[in-house]
């Protein structure tokens, strides 16, 4: 390893989108981030956030913290002390990456590695719909002839919602298919879809109530399960979930980095849960964390790049339904240049 200085540059972009992005609540027209450079000598290391916005992060109040911490770098700073430094969030998922990737330059090891994981499989990864009417949602799964596996957001409005599923089923019978309701149900909402999902063989059902009010899942005889996003954010609150998910979506930018995402991934199925790794809107090195992340998820939604309309290269891969993560993408040890 270098004995030169630890340096942290940070750096924010407006990421233009290719058409509005809708959930429950919410339209996107752009996704501001946060770009996380260390270099120490020759080596580089990257992370990107977007922060998380129902929680009141965003990439300029990550950018302001990274910036007044690369003022006065912590001396030896490291992963394990990153995580004493910093909460969870946008900022320290930026910088917890990036330091991931110094490592894995300086050392020439791929973070795979790093990570005490086996070499990457392609992963079979959901292409996700963003909330439209029925008949341009059952457009979209037709355009993307390439996905296996399709996320269909819905809004909480129960007609338009059972329209939603009903014509994307119909357009694409061969897919995995799950829906995410973004917090959009009530118990009493639930209940009318829950059959139509059920007709329609959707196979998982993400955060249909607000968090805080995860509650309102006991009791509830659900004939499919239930995958906590809002209601889980950290390492912290995983602990929380059993008897009322089934799965835990994990995302780099509530729990914090790639470090404690890990330690969700690992401590999950212990409680039972299974995991799925979701992301931000952002380009392809937010998704090369994420990618190391799969690699022990039951089920996979990393498809933010799709949905921008540049993604500097080198660049993920979505082929056949299966992302791939070629090794200069992010953190693959190939050494400073």
């Amino acid at each position: 390893m270098s004995t030169a200085a630890l340096r942290l540059e940070v750096s924010q972009r407006d990421l233009a989108l290719k058409a509005p992005f809708r959930i429950s609540g919410m339209t996107f027209n752009s996704t501001p981030t946060v770009l996380a450079t260390l270099r120490r000598g020759k080596a580089r290391g990257r992370g990107e956030a977007a922060g998380v916005f129902y929680t009141g992060d965003s990439a300029p109040k990550a950018a302001a913290t990274l910036e007044n911490l690369a003022r006065d770098l912590p001396a030896g700073l490291d992963r394990d002390s990153l995580q004493h430094i910093l909460p969870p969030g946008g900022a320290r998922n930026a910088l917890d990456c990036a330091l991931w990737e110094l490592e894995s330059e300086e050392r020439r090891t791929p973070v795979w590695s790093l990570a005490g994981l086996g070499s990457p499989r392609k992963l079979l990864t959901t292409i996700t719909l963003p909330a439209q009417t029925a008949p341009q949602m059952a457009g979209a799964a037709r355009a993307y002839a390439f996905a296996r596996a399709l996320k269909v957001k819905l809004t909480g409005d129960v007609d338009e919602d059972i329209e939603r599923v009903r014509a994307i089923r119909a357009a694409r019978p061969d897919v995995w298919l799950g829906v995410d309701a973004n917090q959009g149900y009530r118990p009493d909402t639930l209940a009318a879809i829950v059959p139509v999902l059920v007709d329609s063989k959707v196979a998982l059902l993400e955060q249909p109530f607000r968090r805080g009010h995860e509650a309102d899942l006991d009791g509830l005889k659900l004939p499919l399960p239930v995958a906590a996003d809002e209601s889980c954010l950290d390492l912290r609150e995983l602990e929380q979930l059993p008897g009322r998910f089934a799965v835990v979506n994990i995302k780099l930018d509530k729990c914090g980095g790639l470090t404690e995402g890990l330690k969700i991934a690992h401590r999950a199925p212990e409680l039972g849960l299974k995991v799925m790794v979701g992301n931000m809107i952002g380009t392809s090195v937010s998704v090369g964390p994420g990618f190391v992340l799969g690699q022990l998820c039951d089920v996979v939604d990393l498809d933010g790049p799709i949905f921008i309309t540049e993604d500097p290269p080198p660049t993920v891969s979505y082929e056949d339904g299966y992302l791939s993560c070629p090794p200069p993408v992010w953190g693959g040890g190939q050494g400073p240049s």
